[in-house]
């Protein structure tokens, strides 16, 4: 029975979760995994639900932690060398960038046979300056050489990872796209509709906008709320904008959406009416999905953003930048309405238009699900990733034949 290694940056809420936790649960029974992973940040909301829901009780590695710290990161490296040499892995298969770095450099020293990484996004560009990105750029260069295969979620990073930033060949990525347990945002949606637009008063003929996911830098929710000001100072319908999630930038993007005249409540202090409502985090997401009339996305940089698959699966009109796999994950003008990264005027257009445009929001709500119900299903993502090991467990039995009989 071959083993599995998988090993996760951490459990915060969000699609690396949820995919880790359907490929150690679902996977065929044939494959023997363990999960390992570091502790989320203190910003973030947990996901422990997620696991203990599916009955996964994973390893947790604390010094494995989102910054950069050498000693922790030292200790981090010495746990998973340990934990190699006891569990004795056919395949290492890390997610995302720190537990990528640190895991892989741990397999390579222990010879697994076979060491694979998964991107669920990248920090090439929109995150740090020229010199710290290009150094994570070699270090990603480096670790791909030696791994067995690089795993791409969408077309788009693939173009990404092997043209644009050149961290390695085209034909060493595989293209597996995420894969989640969407039937909960295609059901009960009239009784999740009434539950959350009862709890945040919003009325029948309020148009409710959401946008999810971490308020940080990279979210880019300055982008949202500037976009909610032009739309509002526009239209005679009603809106009302719901932040979903928290982070770091929570003070500032509140001080931001005061500073340019909207009115704003949190939620969780005072159950206000306002244009601008911050939730914080909420685990129920097939509440926001079916409560909200369009979902949003703003980011600068993306890897296949989980809100928006839901968004489809639920069946809701999309607004969002054009960054990442967007394009690949969604149907452009179908779906979603697509604007370039800092393209405020088109994002406002975008949005005002599905506002203004009852027919157009009703239209585009019949296409998501039969869009996404196949394509980013978990059945479909632990298939290709088991006939994945098959081949690359093959390849390296093949390959070690051949240096027996020489």
């Amino acid at each position: 029975m071959p083993k599995i290694l998988r090993i996760a940056n951490r459990f915060n809420l969000g699609g690396p979760t949820y995919n880790v936790a359907y490929l150690t649960k679902y996977i065929s029974p044939e494959f023997e995994t363990l999960l390992v992973g570091g502790e989320k940040d203190d910003t973030e909301e947990g996901s422990e639900h997620i696991l203990d829901d599916l009955g996964i009780k994973p390893v947790i590695i604390p010094e494995m932690k989102r910054e950069i710290n050498m000693k922790e990161d030292r200790a981090a490296y010495l746990k998973l060398k340990d934990i190699i040499r006891e569990f004795k892995p056919d395949i290492v298969h890390t997610h995302a960038s720190k537990a990528g770095t640190l895991g892989r450099m741990a397999a390579f020293s222990c010879n697994v046979p076979v060491v694979v990484h998964t991107f669920h996004g990248h920090v090439f560009h929109s995150y740090f300056g020229k010199l710290k990105t290009e150094f994570y750029k070699n270090v990603e260069r480096y670790l791909a050489i030696r791994s067995s295969k690089i795993i791409a979620i969408s077309e788009k990073q693939k173009e990404e990872l092997s043209q644009i930033h050149k961290i390695c060949p085209a034909s060493k990525i595989e293209i597996v796209p995420l894969g989640f347990d969407l039937n909960k945002f295609n059901e009960n949606k009239e009784a999740n509709r009434a539950e959350f637009r009862n709890k945040y008063k919003i009325d029948d003929d309020e148009i409710a906008i959401s946008i999810i996911g971490r308020i940080v830098p990279v979210k880019n929710h300055e982008l949202f709320l500037k976009a909610i000001k032009n739309v509002k100072d526009k239209t005679s319908k009603k809106i009302r904008a719901f932040v979903v999630g928290d982070g770091e930038d929570r003070q500032k993007i509140e001080n931001f959406a005061i500073s340019i005249g909207l009115d704003i409540c949190d939620w969780l202090q005072s159950e206000k009416i306002a244009t601008v409502t911050f939730t914080s985090w909420i685990k129920d997401v097939e509440k926001v999905t079916a409560g909200s009339d369009i979902i949003a996305m703003t980011s600068l940089n993306e890897g296949t953003p989980v809100s928006l698959i839901e968004a489809q699966a639920a069946g809701k009109p999309i607004v969002t930048t054009n960054v990442g796999g967007i394009e690949n994950i969604t149907i452009p003008n179908v779906t979603a309405l697509l604007s370039e990264r800092h393209d405020i005027e088109t994002l406002s257009q975008n949005l005002l238009k599905l506002v203004e445009d009852n027919s157009l929001r009703c239209e585009m709500s019949k296409n998501g699900w039969g869009y996404v119900k196949e394509k980013y299903h978990y059945t479909r993502l632990t298939k290709d990733i088991e006939n994945l090991y098959s081949s690359l467990l093959t390849k390296h039995s093949n390959k070690r034949f051949a240096l027996a009989k020489k």
